[in-house]
């Protein structure tokens, strides 16, 4: 069963239609992909559009001639025209998101308090899955503003592309660890870490310093202590970002590049994706590359390079460079097709190779014609 080919264009006229997530494997050319939709809905569908990239190479801003992206959306100049349409962009800072957050859902002088710990300091800024966490943060915050007709999600560049799912979840297993629930119960008290713990389980918190030591236990308890009010709220955000998800409102657009680790990251996405009964619109098979003179097979232009003489060698040269071409296409079609045979009922379209990076919206704009084939 051939999957069939998927409809770009309606998916991004359609006004139901108001998060797509580009999701799949690093450097697959989701941002890319990501940007050309984007602009395409703008542009062609009149639809008031932002992209948030996780991007931190920076390539969106380039790509759209601004100088920067920030955490706040930033309008793309000369895009939309008589369509009515817009076309925002914006680069998630985790750590803003983070304190954003904080400020939100807390006083001025709680904020400033854990503004100031040295455990949020690190958290915020390295701690595993909290970049995929703001993400959703970022997506759930606009989301509620109802501002945008089309919202497009660049998921983060992550080792898995799971990441982005499994945060939520990760957080929550985090807040509601046992250590955690051991250090918040003697700042509910009102009395220290050190004076429980010690009373309680002398041994253990012996163990714990050493292992941690005094003054990051100490600053690991006043984090969880200030934060404290704010656990349900993160914990609530969380489930209700990954019910948009699940919502008919958003459609996962799964890309992969015609590469066996790529396309292997794609199908366990996709699996993942049916099993949590999120919303997979499509795969997209990106940086696939063409031929003109298909109908010459390598094999053929192989034996006709063999029987030119020395005179001809350039002419050789080139039907072996066709030849080349020709077994890499036949590779990447055989390795696109183990993701498209394994899920036969999920729309597929694929992107031509391009011979540079894209670096302008005129590159998006042709990344956007071919993904509408």
């Amino acid at each position: 069963m051939v999957a069939e080919p998927l409809d770009v264009d309606r998916l991004l006229a359609d006004p139901a239609t108001r998060i797509i997530v580009c999701c799949g494997a690093g450097g697959v050319g989701k941002t890319t992909t990501a940007a050309a939709l984007g602009l395409r809905a703008a542009e062609v569908h009149g639809r008031r559009t932002v992209v948030l990239t996780i991007d931190p190479a920076r390539r969106l801003a380039q790509s759209m001639g601004l100088s920067e992206l920030d955490n706040t959306p930033r309008q793309v100049k000369g895009i939309g025209g008589e369509n009515g349409g817009e076309l925002h962009a914006m680069m998630l800072d985790m750590k803003r998101t983070f304190d954003e957050v904080v400020q939100q859902h807390t006083t001025p002088q709680r904020a400033a308090e854990i503004f100031a710990n040295p455990f949020y300091q690190a958290m915020s800024s390295t701690f595993a899955g909290t970049q995929e966490y703001m993400a959703m943060e970022k997506l759930g915050q606009l989301r509620s503003t109802d501002e945008w007709d089309l919202i497009v999600v660049d998921t983060p560049p992550s080792r898995s592309a799971l990441d982005f799912l499994d945060a939520p979840a990760r957080l929550s297993r985090f807040l509601d660890g046992r250590m955690l629930r051991l250090l918040l119960s003697p700042a509910r008290s009102g009395k220290s870490m050190f004076s429980l713990v010690t009373a309680s389980f002398g041994l253990f918190s012996r163990t714990v310093q050493k292992i941690l030591g005094a003054q990051l236990l100490t600053d690991l308890s006043g984090f969880v202590a200030a934060l404290d009010s704010m656990f349900g709220g993160f914990r609530q955000r969380a489930d209700e970002t990954y019910r948009i998800l699940q919502d008919p409102q958003t459609a996962f657009l799964l890309v992969a590049a015609p590469e066996k680790d790529a396309v292997r990251e794609a199908a366990y996405f996709a699996e993942r994706l049916v099993a949590e009964r999120m919303p997979l619109a499509g795969l997209v098979l990106n940086r696939m590359h063409r031929s003109d003179i298909s109908g010459l097979s390598a094999e053929r232009s192989e034996a006709a390079a063999d029987g030119l003489s020395a005179e001809q060698r350039m002419t050789a040269d080139a039907l072996r460079i066709h030849a080349g071409l020709m077994r890499q296409i036949e590779r990447e079609v055989r390795v696109a097709a183990t993701l498209t045979d394994a899920f036969p009922s999920v729309p597929a379209t694929s992107v031509t190779a391009q011979p540079a990076d894209v670096h302008d919206v005129d590159g998006l704009r042709t990344i956007g014609v071919l993904l509408v084939g």
